[in-house]
């Protein structure tokens, strides 16, 4: 017992012994965890480098773009062909994918061997060999009939443009086909398929077998966006942000990108880590120079790595007594898979003393246990290389999400990985260490980069399926020229309705006369008081308008706020209100008790009998207060001041804030005669000749018409491009029926379009995974500012998934690029028909003027139109296309309704007196 005990004592005292003297002689080959994250931190450096337009030429780390734009979702079905030639074999597959819980994916594969003669013979016999295997495989799967979508798994450096083409860089792996580098390989596997004639193939895409790896592990993880292969050789890839890939187009979505990291460097940056092994064995290789990395961590070189390392501790009598035979000194003689066998735990040294007998070096007890060691520092080696590469990825990936801590899964695949005892135990530890903030799941693939590649073309088949189906249901939105001209066409006519004595009472675009008969001239002088009510706020402002060589504008304004009970009260109470908050602002002001002429700005529907007088049709914003409907407001106005009996004041003019944003801009602008208001709500007025005005007696000069034309369209006459989302928005609408072009292109309204769209794409599967959030579901959620953020052209798509996050929408990146155009596609049908509508305005000013060429002023005002990214810029572009003979200028109005208000009663003012001295004159 104790002799067995001291043995077992003996024997591990002797190892380490042993494992000290190899680590010692060894040192050069570990790694603190200090040097591994200078590691990772030169490899970002080489990829960044890689993705940069003006370094990518120089870059040894070539991050080529693969055009695969998205991993599976689970949503993809179908019936696909996969090719897979990268080595002596050549595999073809056929994969069914279902929805099929039990058996989501099917696979039937045929091996054919690649002949010596075709791997170094021409082109043709290479892809006439290919066309040839498929011709047999898909004879035997009875298939030839059909035009099945086809992957391409091509393991050789390809550049592409796109994701059906790939162009040869450089042939690797024994291969040397003539005729075929620099040349695009599916034009020729096409060609050799149409040679035949017997069967057509649809080859949707090229993959790498390292994005197959991604793509394979992708279908059963859907967090899976990095992919690695170490076997042979070794490489990745991962899913990088399109804005960071300056070699593509586009900064929509994302990419992935195969870094072919085996060149990592190439260019030297690793030069103080590679040892006088790796010097030897990149001399004797086919590629010196090159593939330095791979060469430190790949199959390919591992048994070699260790053979040279033999030798020369035999040579330094080290090892084996100093023994040396011929079969130690023969390149090639150990191999990758001896490794692997020598550092299993309990028959490692067995193995390892079998391996070494053969090659003749008779060892001892302590040899094994020194070559043991000397492959565990090898293999360990390339682990924690491998380690800190794949942390430089994790840590790109983490920052380009911004988020705290990554949660992420790595496809892996290569025979390194699948049969070497101890590397992926070692190699999860080391990328846990390097990256703490990250939870790292790795994913073995089983099918291998086959499947991936037909993965690749059902996404590829999918997203085209998805992109035809979205542009289907995006197209009804998507006004042609001819649409927009017969929707000025149709404005054109229901202006004449409005404006006519016979057709005004059945007009849907009622065309209201202001009184208001002239723009200002700049001679308006004087103080005025401004009344500005619309919504929950009321405003009184003080306007000091001063005329001569320097015209001013000075404005005072205090804002009060309305409470609910007096919104829904009584016409008394509300005038009161008013009245009350007048009296505390001419307090403010020290003003009592001068008699100020008023222009009070009400926002809703009136129909006026003269400047100071307008009867309230119907209360709308939340407004009921009983006995006003039917009432004229000044009157109610002036019945107010009365009871109060502290001041008086003189109601000049009662104006919508259509006509209040012209005044303020004509006031700067003289040519402007056109009031816009684009926001919440859609409006527009404009200087209409009397004669045309049959409501309204007399013929001369001109007065403002506020077209309240929001209800455009209530008759019907717009039904043929109302979508459904248009009508679902309308029927849960408060006012069903009414204002339909208001519905159509206002604020208000196309945040409830986009959700009704996003609801529907979502039943069919194109969005949120298929899943409809209680989020969705909610009436009002997006509102106009979120649009105008989603459509920014600054914010990249990861702040648009937070913007949906935080309206507690979990987005992916494919989802954000539809929302986006979702969001665009209705906002640009708003601001086209809104500049149709403008365009019949604009083209009747000149026609009644009978001008060949008109140049005219447009005041605007509006949360749409001022901050939306795009509406003013396509509705400019409208206008200016739909009324070629009008030039339109289009000013922003500063403060529209309320000083706009002052506007009106000064030119009121003016318009009394000059009356006032005609009727003197008269009377003389």
């Amino acid at each position: 017992m104790i002799a067995a005990q001291l043995l077992a004592y003996y024997f591990t005292e002797l190892k380490d012994d042993q494992v000290k003297k190899i680590d010692k002689y060894l040192y050069s080959m570990r790694f603190s965890d200090e040097t591994l994250h200078d590691i990772k931190c030169r490899f970002r450096r080489e990829m960044e480098n890689g993705l940069g337009r003006d370094t990518n030429a120089t870059a040894t780390v070539k991050m080529l773009p693969t055009f695969v734009r998205s991993i599976p979702d689970g949503s993809e079905k179908g019936d696909f062909i996969a090719l897979d030639l990268g080595g002596s074999n050549f595999r073809i597959l056929r994969v069914k994918v279902s929805h099929d819980k039990k058996q989501p994916v099917q696979m039937e594969s045929q091996v054919y061997e690649t002949p010596e003669d075709i791997i170094h013979g021409s082109g043709s016999q290479l892809f006439d060999h290919v066309a040839d295997c498929l011709g047999d495989f898909m004879e035997k799967q009875k298939i030839k009939d059909k035009k099945l979508p086809v992957g391409f798994t091509f393991s050789f450096p390809c550049a592409q443009t796109k994701l059906d083409e790939a162009v040869l860089l450089n042939w690797t792996k024994r291969f040397k086909v003539s005729g075929v580098e620099g040349m695009d390989v599916v034009k020729l596997l096409n060609k050799a398929i149409r040679k035949r004639g017997d069967y057509e193939a649809d080859i949707m895409a090229v993959v790498n077998d390292t994005t197959g790896t991604m793509m394979t592990c992708g279908f059963d993880d859907q967090r899976c966006e990095v992919g690695i292969i170490i076997g042979t050789g070794t490489n990745a890839c991962y899913m990088e942000e399109l804005r960071h890939i300056d070699l593509v187009e586009g900064d929509e979505g994302r990419m992935c990108i195969n870094t072919e990291w085996g060149a990592f460097g190439d260019d030297g940056s690793l030069e103080d880590l590679r040892t006088e092994f790796d010097r030897e064995i990149d001399r004797g290789s086919v590629n010196p120079g090159k593939q330095l990395f791979e060469k430190m961590v790949s199959g390919m070189y591992m048994g070699e790595l260790v053979r040279l390392i033999l030798v020369k501790m035999a040579k330094e009598g080290l090892l084996f007594e100093g023994r040396i035979t011929p079969e130690l000194l023969t390149k090639g003689k150990i191999e990758t898979k001896h490794v692997s066998a020598i550092e299993k735990s309990k028959e490692g040294l067995t193995k390892c003393k079998d391996i070494l007998t053969r090659l003749g070096v008779e060892p001892s007890h302590e040899d094994c246990v020194s070559v043991q060691h000397v492959c565990t520092i090898v293999s360990f080696r390339s682990a924690n290389l491998i380690a800190a590469t794949l942390g430089g990825i994790l840590t790109r990936l983490k920052d380009n999400k911004g988020v705290v801590r990554l949660r992420t899964t790595v496809g892996i695949d290569g025979s390194m990985y699948k049969m070497h005892p101890q590397y992926a135990r070692r190699l999860h530890k080391t990328v846990r260490r390097l990256v703490p903030d990250s939870d790292v799941r790795f994913l073995l693939s089983e099918s291998g980069s086959a499947k991936g590649a037909a993965m690749v073309t059902a996404v590829a088949y999918r997203l085209a399926d998805q992109a035809r189906q979205i542009v289907q249901t995006l197209s009804e939105f998507r006004l042609s020229q001819a649409q927009l001209l017969e929707v000025k066409k149709r404005m054109r006519t229901e202006i004449e309705n409005g404006l006519g004595k016979n057709t005004h009472s059945s007009a849907t675009v009622k065309m209201l006369p202001t009184y208001v008969r002239s723009t200002p001239d700049g001679t308006e002088n004087g103080d005025f008081l401004a009344l500005d009510l619309g919504g929950t706020n009321f405003r009184v402002l003080l306007v000091k308008i001063r005329s001569g060589k320097r015209r001013t504008v000075e404005m005072h304004n205090k804002i009060y706020a309305i409470p609910i009970e007096v919104m829904q009260g009584t016409g008394e109470e509300l005038f009161d209100h008013i009245v009350h908050c007048i009296s505390d602002f001419l307090d403010y002001m020290g003003m009592k008790s001068a008699r100020l002429p008023l222009g009070f700005t009400f926002s809703f529907p009136c129909h006026q009998k003269s400047l100071d007088a307008g009867i309230l049709v119907n209360w709308t914003k939340g407004f009921k207060c009983t006995d006003c409907e039917g009432e004229d407001v000044v009157e109610l106005l002036r019945e107010g001041i009365k009871r109060k009996e502290e001041f008086d004041l003189d109601v000049v003019a009662v104006v919508n804030d259509t006509v209040g944003t012209m005044m303020t801009c004509a006031y700067e602008e003289p040519t402007c005669e056109v009031g816009l208001i684009a926001g919440t709500g859609s409006n527009a007025c404009y200087m209409e000749e009397m004669k045309n005005i049959e409501t309204v007696e007399g013929n001369e000069g001109r007065m403002c018409v506020n077209m309240e034309w929001g209800a455009f369209g209530d008759n019907g006459c717009l039904d043929d491009i109302r979508t459904q989302y248009d009508r679902a928005v309308d029927e849960n609408s408060l006012n069903e029926g009414k204002q339909r072009y208001e519905k159509m292109c206002s604020g208000m309204y196309l945040g409830e379009i986009v959700r009704n769209i996003l609801i529907d794409l979502t039943k069919r599967g194109f969005l949120f995974r298929g899943q409809i959030s209680e989020t969705l579901k909610t009436r009002g959620i997006f509102e106009t500012k979120f649009l105008s953020q989603i459509e920014s052209d600054r914010l990249a798509l990861l702040q648009v998934r937070a913007i949906l996050q935080q309206l507690g929408l979990d987005s992916t990146c494919d989802d954000s690029i539809i929302v986006k155009e979702v969001c665009g596609t209705v906002s640009r049908r708003a601001a086209q028909i809104c500049g149709a509508g403008m365009a019949a305005v604009v083209d009747k000013i000149r026609e009644n003027r009978g001008l060949e060429h008109l140049e005219i002023t447009v005041g605007v005002d509006g949360t749409l139109y001022k901050l939306h990214p795009h509406f003013s810029r396509i509705f400019h572009q409208t206008v200016k296309e739909l009324a070629p003979k009008c030039n339109v200028n289009f000013l922003l109005s500063e403060d529209g309704s309320g000083k706009g208000a002052a506007l009106i009663t000064a030119v009121g003012c003016r318009q009394r007196e000059q009356e006032a001295q005609q009727a003197a004159q008269h009377a003389q």
